[in-house]
């Protein structure tokens, strides 16, 4: 049965503020959406003029969460999924990706942005032997994310928690880890967990464009090193090849850069 269910939250009500560019607008701008304002266009076009590079990095992302979720559903059976700090819809969403290969799939999609609110509906088309919902929530709540998930999940069947360049937006580490904790505690043996970030480390002018965007008024994204990426599994079992630069992570023939390290690292890991 197709749920187009949407969970109302604190963000149900706040107003778009057009004033001040989004990251979430942005990176819709990056991937090539019309779902952004001029003031993200030019955060966007600022920022890359500084570093053409993180168009690249926002669609390796994106090439990185299909290359995850198709190995989520053809190989290891998952047919559920929570998706933590979706962002806009564009191209390739998860529950396309899952449902084009399991008609059956399941997914939760979580983010607290206004727009990402008003555009739910295109977000929530799902295939009528499926199901998709959103839940209007912030990452630094994982108790209300769970609670409206199970609306539509079953958490005593393994499930995929995707958490896709959203743990930069939590500043403090340990507690982006305790959110990581608090989240796949919930979920049974077997499930998944796929997270990519934007990584420290790597390319400095990427960290000087990303440290000037800090400081202009937008939310900040704080870049973590590799290690600490990695940190994030513990107590899970990483597949191959472990955590490495996106394009990196089983490459195939139509992902964008494919074999070239950039400042963008992930992997993904099983609950034993």
């Amino acid at each position: 049965m197709t749920d187009h269910a949407t969970t109302p939250g604190p963000a149900a009500h706040q107003k778009i503020d057009t004033s001040v560019p989004h990251s979430a607008r942005i990176w819709n701008y990056w991937l090539g959406g019309k779902d952004n304002y001029p003031v993200d266009e030019q955060a966007g076009d600022a920022y890359t003029a500084v570093f053409p590079g993180i168009v690249t990095i926002a669609r390796s992302s994106r090439a990185f969460l299909r290359r995850n979720i198709t190995y989520l559903v053809a190989e290891a059976g998952i047919r559920q999924f929570l998706d933590v700090g979706t962002g806009l819809p564009t191209a390739e969403n998860t529950h396309e990706v899952a449902q084009r290969l399991a008609p059956e799939a399941r997914i939760v999609y979580v983010d607290n942005d206004p727009l990402v609110l008003a555009h739910a509906r295109a977000l929530l088309y799902s295939t009528p032997e499926g199901a998709t919902a959103y839940v209007d929530a912030n990452v630094l709540d994982p108790d209300r994310i769970l609670a409206a998930a199970t609306d539509t999940l079953d958490f005593s069947r393994p499930t995929a928690l995707i958490l896709s360049n959203i743990l930069g937006h939590v500043a403090d580490y340990d507690q982006a880890r305790s959110i990581i904790t608090h989240l796949m505690g919930s979920l049974p043996s077997g499930s998944y967990l796929s997270i990519n970030d934007g990584s420290r480390g790597v390319d400095p002018v990427f960290e000087q464009a990303q440290d000037a965007y800090n400081e202009s008024g937008a939310v900040p994204y704080n870049l973590r090193t590799v290690d600490e990426i990695t940190s994030y599994f513990d107590g899970l079992e990483l597949l191959d090849p472990g955590v490495v630069s996106v394009p990196l992570w089983r490459p195939d023939s139509t992902g964008p850069g494919a074999e070239e390290v950039i400042a963008e690292h992930g992997g993904l890991a099983r609950k034993p």
